[in-house]
């Protein structure tokens, strides 16, 4: 909670902090990267600093967390505290680098805002910035401490057991520890971050969903690869698919991730588009393992067949399933849509049980307009999770 001093401070000053939000965040970045290159090279995505995803995101958690602070004092904002703490953890980042980020990113407001900074506005955004900092903080030791590790220390060699490709653009690796020693639980839904070094010595991490269940001597990812186009190709899903064969070691961390479905016979519905597939096999895989026969709705979109991931495991997840029904939208059905409905995916159409909570991943306009939907229908908010690949643009565009 904001201190009674800075609540009409950072109230007043919120409107100016917002507009300049953005140049802000980009002039943080660079003195940070300025002052320490090896965090670009080692630790953030340089595909998203390049196309500024990673500053809009920024700008967006910082204006959100104030906004809450202002307008709800008496909540925390923990769904999206959660998510930013999952994502850190799986990088391995430390309390430490808090204190960095601090000095870059107020020196930025200060050299944007100039004389608007007076000590009394240092005072209350300095405030906001570590009541943020300090809970994200706590999370992130609460899960390093839940995987058994030390602050940071998330990372293990895992020898590629398996490599199968599961459409023209996405592969899928079976990983196993190359030490030998035995893998930590993780929950359906969570993913990992996979350190790759790239031709320049640089050392990139991104995350991926783990796409089957637990309780196998194996992990397994779903690489998509990210071709250019609007933005960067995709630096490490290309060094994947290019370089990572049977018998080679990745490095990869514990698995995080908060997209993970509640325990109990609830009716749950699994939307996804895309690549936001994994995360939804693993889901099913799971319980299709433990002989649920809750009642799951499983909703995928994908451009056409042939770009569906996973396409006939899923059918046959959904199937092992008494408790639930596939339904698939292709853009380009073509002949072997089996079934599927053509165009984008369309829940209009489907019967919603009352206590219905949803879990949706795949591109953020695909998740908006989801949500809408069921909003529509009448379920809860509160009952709509999602997860973004990447840096947090459906925040930072609320």
């Amino acid at each position: 909670m904001l201190s009674e001093q800075s609540v009409p401070v950072v109230r007043a000053t919120l409107p100016a902090v917002g507009a300049a939000i953005g140049d802000i965040t980009e002039l943080f970045y660079r003195k940070m990267f300025a002052a320490h290159p090896e965090l670009l090279r080692d630790l953030f995505n340089r595909g998203n600093q390049a196309s500024g995803e990673q500053q809009r995101a920024l700008a967006g958690s910082l204006a959100a967390f104030a906004g809450m602070l202002l307008e709800r004092p008496d909540e925390r904002p923990d769904a999206m505290l959660s998510r930013i703490a999952h994502k850190h953890a799986s990088l391995g980042i430390t309390s430490d680098q808090y204190k960095i980020v601090h000095r870059h990113l107020f020196a930025a407001i200060a050299e944007v805002l100039g004389d608007a900074v007076t000590p009394e506005v240092a005072a209350a955004w300095d405030e906001v910035y570590w009541l943020m900092a300090n809970a994200l903080v706590a999370l992130e030791a609460r899960l390093y401490e839940e995987s058994g590790v030390a602050e940071g220390e998330v990372w293990r060699r895992m020898e590629v057991v398996g490599r199968r490709e599961q459409s023209a653009d996405a592969v899928s690796f079976d990983l196993r520890p190359a030490d030998g020693r035995p893998l930590r639980p993780f929950r359906p839904g969570q993913y990992v971050g996979v350190q790759c070094e790239l031709p320049d010595g640089a050392r990139q991490i991104r995350q991926y969903s783990l796409s089957s269940a637990p309780g196998r001597p194996e992990r397994r990812i779903t690489v998509k690869r990210v071709r250019g186009g609007a933005g960067p190709e995709g630096e490490v899903s290309s060094w994947l698919h290019a370089h990572a064969r049977e018998g080679d070691v990745l490095t990869v961390s514990e698995p995080f991730g908060d997209l993970v479905p509640a325990e109990g016979d609830g009716p749950l519905l699994l939307a996804s588009a895309g690549i936001g597939v994994t995360p939804m096999l693993a889901v099913l895989d799971h319980l299709a393992a433990t002989g649920s026969t809750r009642p799951v709705i499983v909703v995928h979109a994908d451009r056409s067949p042939a770009d569906h991931a996973h396409r006939e495991e899923q059918r046959a997840l959904a199937g092992a399933l008494p408790g639930a029904r596939l339904h698939l939208w292709y853009e380009e059905p073509g002949d072997s849509a089996h079934g599927a409905a053509a165009g984008r995916a369309d829940l209009s159409g489907l019967e919603l049980p009352s206590g219905l909570t949803a879990y949706l991943c795949g591109p953020v306009p695909f998740m908006r307009a989801v949500r809408g939907d069921l909003l529509k229908r009448g379920v809860p908010a509160g009952a709509v999770h999602y997860e973004v690949f990447g840096p947090d643009l459906w925040l930072a565009a609320s």
